[in-house]
């Protein structure tokens, strides 16, 4: 538990990961009713629209040359790659299986840092980082009943993993320059022209029917999960210690498991609960690894 002493890094930190927990069952829940292609792009269109708005209330400056070139990565990764790889692997699994595949993203993210910022960690970085991805591929596999049999829903959870580890890292270093909700907002306008192709082709049979709850899921994917909840994250991670708030995101695939069971009524079995705490506990020892390296001798 968070003591009134915690740093307000922290606490808007938290927030951000709790808006984040519940983007994966609410997904679930969307899929139901709504085509994979409608929520993953339509949600990225819908926080397009605030994201214009915010810029053009705030009257930000225009980013320049290879700026906009990153924030098209940052946005290939998180308006657009994520997204759409989770909307898709969770129309045929459950929220619990994808939250803990998903909870590689803090090691991912922290490997695809040490790559772009040209890092060198100790052997125990890399070490912890490949148990943890053979951890979460033991427990695919173990759900899906062999290496036949490893559902095509567990590559999309993966390459949504990098997708999003990628856009983080370069969005990291893209927001020094200018700024945190800033490089998000500006990702999302730079994905809208795509998305926008997407959503109307996802469109093409007539307005999808849907119940209000899986409407209000969508609208929840679209205002929070791709665009408030970043504010929140971003400012945490603002105010710092960036090191402690980052390690925040490692109880959001609890979090996920947790809305699941109790909004989903999703059944917690023993693999669920091992593999997720198995791929969280690596993912944590190789973010502090690299957080905490070596003094010089």
């Amino acid at each position: 538990m968070i003591s009134t002493k915690t740093p307000t890094g922290m606490w808007w930190g938290l927030l951000g990961v709790v808006a984040f927990s519940f983007t994966v069952p609410f997904t679930r829940v969307a899929v139901e009713g709504l085509s994979p292609l409608f929520i993953g792009a339509g949600r990225a269109v819908v926080a397009a629209v605030l994201a214009a708005l915010a810029l053009a209330v705030t009257s930000q400056r225009f980013p320049s040359g290879l700026q906009w070139f990153r924030l098209a990565v940052v946005a290939g990764g998180i308006a657009a790659g994520f997204p759409l790889l989770t909307t898709f692997a969770l129309t045929t699994t459950s929220a619990s299986h994808g939250a803990v595949v998903i909870a590689l993203l803090p090691a991912a993210t922290a490997t695809a840092a040490v790559i772009r910022g040209r890092e060198r960690p100790r052997p125990l970085f890399w070490v912890l980082t490949a148990v943890g991805v053979i951890a979460a591929l033991a427990f695919a596999l173990v759900q899906s009943g062999g290496f036949g049999a490893l559902h095509w829903a567990d590559l999309l959870l993966l390459g949504a993993v990098l997708a999003a580890a990628i856009g983080y890292a370069e969005g990291g270093l893209l927001a020094r320059e200018l700024g945190a909700w800033q490089t998000i907002s500006w990702a999302l306008v730079v994905a809208s022209p795509v998305m926008i192709a997407l959503t109307a082709l996802s469109l093409g049979s007539g307005i999808p029917s849907a119940t209000p709850v899986q409407w209000l899921s969508f609208a929840y994917l679209g205002v929070v999960s791709m665009f408030l909840g970043f504010f929140a994250w971003y400012r945490g991670l603002a105010i710092g210690p960036m090191a402690q708030v980052s390690q925040i995101q490692l109880v959001q695939p609890v979090m996920s498991i947790a809305w699941a069971a109790l909004l989903l009524g999703e059944s917690m079995s023993w693999t669920t609960v091992v593999g997720g705490l198995a791929v969280i506990l690596c993912a944590g020892a190789a973010v502090r690894v690299r957080l905490n390296p070596p003094s010089a001798s």
